[in-house]
């Protein structure tokens, strides 16, 4: 169910259908959605949506629309034996009656027409396509590649553009600690240690950021008396016999904790950035500021890079508003931002590019990304995401590195690239074979050796993609 709160206040998990790490507070008139998770804090919520109506509900129904309208790829070796087996019948009857007629011999003209049939053979046609994908898939999967279909594989060399989700996609999924500013007298360690020593308390995904941090870097725990936790706006306690508070800028206004324009500007600066400040304060002094982000993957920058030297449009998707979207572009080279998208309107985002005439990859991991991964031609799920985002996507990339995508790409341009060779060898291949068995000039079992050295330099050929690097 979805509704309204009408008591109370709270902290939400909202990254299921958002996307976003980083808790949302909820109070009195703010909406709730079915499936996010009470983080702390009491509430009572009136429904207002109940089954099909929520939006959890909606994104599936998104998902099951968008899957039921792909359409299946049509592959070429099944174009080149449409017409290639009809015209190989009628050489071979032409041959037999042909032979006959000039020769007078039944038995010769017979040889003469089977020879045709078993040099034309398309069996290392049948076997072009297939064998290629095959192996393109196992080696996509030992590089932690999963891809649903041998279709999917064919798509993928063609997509111009690339859509990512920011959360979990581009950044880590989790909220870490990213800054510490002193103001105080203390160092930094003394500073990490009060406040990890009375986030220690917390049930906050903010304060077990900064509690794994400290634990992180050997940081010691102080003794905590009198924690107390204000929902919504931080907590305190009292540490070395003074009351020390950590929160937003909301609790130290109602402690009459005054701060300078400058420390003022720092705050407004780190929430651009997309990073959540946690202020530290005594009773009568400001002590500083901890900044807690969802922090970019190591590989995204390079990743991003390099599908962009592939020619590839990179666009990034995020529900943050458009300063913030646009600081996170730029720290990894991404121009093309799509901000302030709700979550339902991410697949919208995606048709819009593909009626534009692109062909559109998405990359995303949670439940609101779904709906755009079956819209896409191609869905990229990362396999440290959700179950729902797994099953709408056609390529799982296990590892939830970028740099898999390129990978991915690579491998797809590899495939088809033999799939072809294979084609023109097989063709090529018969081709020359036909004239001369229907001019009397190959034996039979002259030529059903060759129909199989035919087949097999097709597969061997296939099997070389096992040995590619990407």
């Amino acid at each position: 169910v979805d509704g309204v709160i009408v008591s109370g206040s709270t902290s939400i998990d909202e990254s299921m259908i958002t996307g976003e790490s980083i808790p949302v507070t909820k109070t009195i008139g703010d909406e709730v959605i079915g499936s996010t998770i009470n983080k702390n804090g009491f509430i009572k919520f009136k429904t207002t949506k109940i089954g099909k109506d929520t939006m959890l509900s909606q994104i599936v129904k998104l998902v099951e629309d968008a899957q039921g309208a792909k359409a299946p790829v049509q592959r070429l070796a099944d174009k080149i034996s449409g017409i290639f087996v009809p015209v190989v019948l009628v050489i071979a009857l032409i041959t037999l009656v042909g032979t006959y007629l000039y020769t007078g011999e039944i038995n010769n003209a017979v040889i003469n027409a089977v020879s045709v049939l078993v040099i034309a053979c398309p069996c290392a046609l049948g076997l072009a396509t297939p064998t290629a994908i095959m192996v393109g898939t196992g080696r996509g999967a030992e590089e932690g590649i999963l891809i649903k279909s041998g279709e999917y594989l064919e798509i993928a060399h063609k997509m111009d553009t690339i859509i990512l989700d920011k959360t979990g996609t581009i950044t880590k999924g989790h909220p870490t600690v990213v800054d510490i500013k002193n103001y105080s007298q203390y160092d930094n360690k003394k500073l990490l240690s009060i406040a990890a020593s009375l986030e220690k308390s917390s049930e906050h995904p903010l304060g077990e950021a900064v509690v794994e941090y400290a634990k992180k870097n050997n940081i010691e725990n102080l003794e905590v008396k009198e924690f107390n936790s204000i929902t919504g706006k931080g907590i305190e306690g009292i540490i070395d016999e003074k009351k020390i508070l950590v929160g937003n800028i909301s609790l130290l206004e109602e402690n009459n904790i005054k701060l300078s324009n400058e420390e003022i500007l720092e705050i407004e600066n780190y929430q651009v950035q997309g990073k959540t400040p946690l202020l530290i304060s005594s009773k009568n002094e400001f002590l500083g500021i901890i900044t807690v982000a969802d922090e970019v993957k190591e590989t995204s920058k390079e990743a991003i890079e390099e599908l962009k030297n592939m020619g590839i449009d990179i666009y990034m998707i995020t529900g943050d508003s458009e300063a913030t979207a646009k600081t996170i572009g730029k720290e990894i080279g991404i121009e093309n931002i799509i901000a302030e998208v709700l979550p339902k309107d991410k697949s919208s985002k995606v048709k819009e590019l593909k009626e534009k005439g692109h062909i559109v990859g998405m990359v995303g991991d949670g439940i609101n990304d779904a709906p755009a991964l079956a819209e896409s031609n191609i869905g990229f799920a990362i396999g440290t995401g959700t179950d729902i985002a797994m099953e709408a996507s056609d390529i799982t990339i296990i590892n939830g590195d970028l740099l898999s995508i390129a990978k991915s790409i690579k491998l797809s341009h590899k495939t088809m690239r033999t799939i072809k060779q294979n084609l023109f060898w097989a063709f090529f291949y018969n081709s020359i074979g036909i004239p001369v068995a229907a001019l009397g000039f190959l034996n039979p079992m002259i030529a059903g050796a060759a129909m199989a050295f035919s087949s097999v330099s097709v597969v061997t050929n296939s099997l070389r993609l096992r040995r590619i690097k990407l």
